[in-house]
């Protein structure tokens, strides 16, 4: 079983800059990836970003250049930094993992969700 805790969101203004942070823990042999979906009222979910155990960096093209990426492995620890704001960044943003999780026999893998934090870019 695997946890996901986030954090960072909140209220910005156009513009703007927020930073989350996504923590995963439980029954965890190894972290494949992580990253960030998101998704606003009336769409689906999509993709934001992700990064891969070693340094393999994805982005939706319409955050590139905007929001990076990072990650400390060793605490499976992932941190989104969003810069230059726009309404359209405007959703809840659910953290993700790609875990191998410890079962007693070999690792299975499988995807992990957080509970989501809300980011709202208003004037």
């Amino acid at each position: 079983q695997v946890q996901l805790e986030e954090s960072g969101g909140g209220l910005v203004q156009p513009g703007g800059s927020l930073r989350l942070s996504c923590t995963a823990s439980g029954n965890i042999f190894n972290v494949v990836a992580m990253g960030w979906y998101r998704q606003a009222p009336g769409n689906q979910r999509e993709l934001v970003g992700t990064v891969a155990r070693g340094g393999l960096v994805r982005y939706a093209d319409s955050v590139k250049g905007r929001f990076t990426i990072s990650r400390k492995d060793a605490e499976n620890t992932a941190y989104l930094q969003m810069n230059s704001l726009e309404l359209a960044d405007t959703a809840v943003y659910y953290c993700y993992a790609n875990v191998y999780v410890n079962t007693g026999g070999p690792p299975r893998v499988g995807d992990y969700w957080g509970q989501g934090t809300q980011v709202t870019v208003s004037s």
